[in-house]
């Protein structure tokens, strides 16, 4: 064989394996991302006494977890194991303390619903996590809104077809900045309470809890990998109920600012 012929063959072989290590690089592996065709935005929270702000990942919210709202939702709390649902990232709504926001009565609903909830950041992520060890994950914490197109969610449970339509639609989350564990330490007790109009609506404990924040946390690990980022929703008391335009909702949880927004 001539050299010539060698030296072809061998610069082949060469771009060949080259070609094949390229192929073999996993997803993300490139040195450079792949352009896209259009932005699309990253869901943020601010974060108190930082210029940071928290990237939100998934949002989980986790259903009937005080006992008397699983009570009023037709639900046996003393056997129940805890479930879980999600809402979008882009479902946020941040809500400045000191300010009353707008909050646009969304579409197709004629029963619109309030529950007032602990919102906890999660910093670090894994998978089956111990109770003991969960409250290691928590970034800060946070109050927060799950608005609910109740009507939409009871018809579709009565069809036994998901009710993600009744959860997870725009503006569903209303939420204020995170407060940093290291700032602000962990809840587990104090107030908890949501006012329509001044007037008291729901009324609990955090310790009515039936899953803790930690319990919530290891429960999510097992069917998830959680990651940096998460957000859950802990759960609303009792006395849930309908909002119309014009309505203000205030929320409060001890130890953080209270939230308020209007129905438009």
């Amino acid at each position: 064989m001539s050299n010539s012929r060698r030296g072809l063959l061998a610069g082949s072989a060469a771009v060949a394996a080259s070609a094949m290590a390229g192929c073999a690089l996993p997803a993300g592996g490139a040195s450079r991302p792949a352009p896209t065709p259009f932005t699309v935005a990253q869901a943020t929270v601010p974060i108190v006494g930082s210029e940071q702000a928290f990237p939100v990942r998934r949002i989980y919210c986790i259903g009937r977890n005080y006992a008397a709202h699983a009570r009023e939702m037709g639900s046996d709390p003393s056997r129940e194991p805890p479930f879980f649902f999600q809402k979008p990232a882009d479902a946020i709504q941040v809500v400045t303390p000191g300010t009353v926001a707008d909050h646009p009565y969304p579409s197709l609903t004629k029963n619109y619903h309030y529950e007032v909830e602990l919102v906890v950041a999660l910093g670090k992520g894994g998978r089956n996590i111990a109770a003991a060890d969960a409250l290691d994950l928590v970034y800060g914490y946070s109050l927060g809104l799950d608005m609910t197109r109740r009507d939409l969610q009871r018809e579709m449970g009565d069809q036994k077809k998901p009710w993600e339509i009744g959860k997870s639609f725009d503006r569903s989350a209303p939420i204020g900045p995170i407060h940093p564990v290291a700032k602000v330490g962990h809840y587990t007790d104090g107030a908890i309470w949501l006012k329509v109009n001044g007037q008291t609506r729901q009324n609990a404990t955090l310790k009515h809890m039936i899953w803790s924040v930690a319990e919530q946390i290891s429960r999510l690990s097992q069917a998830f990998e959680l990651m940096p980022g998460d957000i859950i929703y802990s759960g609303t008391p009792e006395n849930v109920g309908p909002v119309v335009r014009g309505d203000v909702i205030e929320i409060h949880i001890d130890g953080l600012p209270n939230l308020s927004v209007r129905i438009v």
